[in-house]
């Protein structure tokens, strides 16, 4: 009977134990972890961002109390007026080509440059300043192929028309000026369309916007129009009509 209880003795243990091993090596070995990938989050849009019309930058910039912020196209200011100077959102060569590599994405056409007490920044459409200009980082501009304007202002008897360069021959006849001379002032704008221009105009003392067939686009109703790269950067065109507050307009006239 000793003999039978000293085998059950050692007999038990071991078998509680071999049954604890494989309950635990069943656990481990059976048990498989199911991965969930979690899927790309695409960034929320910035509802103030809207786009009514996709010739027009988001963001543009307009003064109040004598300070620049921006607005967007609905006329909202995205970004307070804080700034002495702010331009469109557009490439600036300098940094795209800056000899430090981690600031070249600052010269993208994601950043403006403004200013604000002599000091020049870059910042983003949310408004925030992401970087400070320094002299050490600006790079040499790598410029374009120049396209030749084949359009060009030309006076005949003190009023100003327009000639195709290529076609013009014989200013006493008048089918080969492409516009006759009857502005008091034309100046061909900087633009993408080289073929189709827009044209600052003077007529009567009041300014105004016309193309290469005449045809008026803005009104003869501002004291001044900005001979500048608005309409480059932005399709636009800064004017005034007090010779003091100048202001942005688009193609349609429309202000911001």
């Amino acid at each position: 009977m000793k003999n039978i209880l000293k085998v059950l003795c050692v007999f038990i243990p071991v078998f509680v134990f071999s049954q604890t091993r494989s309950v635990k090596k069943i656990t481990v070995k059976n048990t498989t972890k199911t991965t969930v990938k979690k899927g790309t989050v695409a960034p929320k849009a910035n509802p103030d961002l809207v786009v009514i019309n996709k010739d027009l930058p988001v963001l543009i910039p307009k003064k109040k109390d004598g300070k620049f912020g921006y607005v967007n196209q609905r006329g909202k200011f995205i970004i307070q007026p804080e700034y002495h100077i702010a331009v469109f959102f557009y490439e600036d060569c300098n940094l795209l080509n800056s000899p430090n590599e981690k600031i070249r994405k600052f010269g993208t056409k994601e950043y403006a440059t403004v200013e604000k007490d002599m000091i020049s920044y870059r910042i983003d459409h949310a408004g925030k300043r992401v970087y400070q200009f320094k002299d050490s980082d600006l790079g040499k501009c790598k410029f374009e192929e120049y396209k030749q304007q084949p359009f060009q202002a030309y006076i005949l008897n003190g009023f100003y028309g327009i000639i195709e360069k290529s076609k013009f021959v014989n200013a006493a006849d008048y089918r080969q000026y492409q516009i006759y001379p009857q502005y008091q002032y034309l100046y061909i704008m900087e633009g993408d369309d080289v073929t189709d221009p827009m044209i600052v105009a003077s007529n009567n003392d009041k300014f105004g916007v016309i193309d290469v067939n005449n045809k008026i686009i803005i009104p003869f109703e501002y004291s001044n129009i900005k001979r500048n790269f608005s309409w480059k950067l932005g399709k636009m065109f800064e004017v005034t009509k007090d010779g003091t507050n100048y202001y942005y307009i688009d193609a349609n006239n429309k202000t911001y």
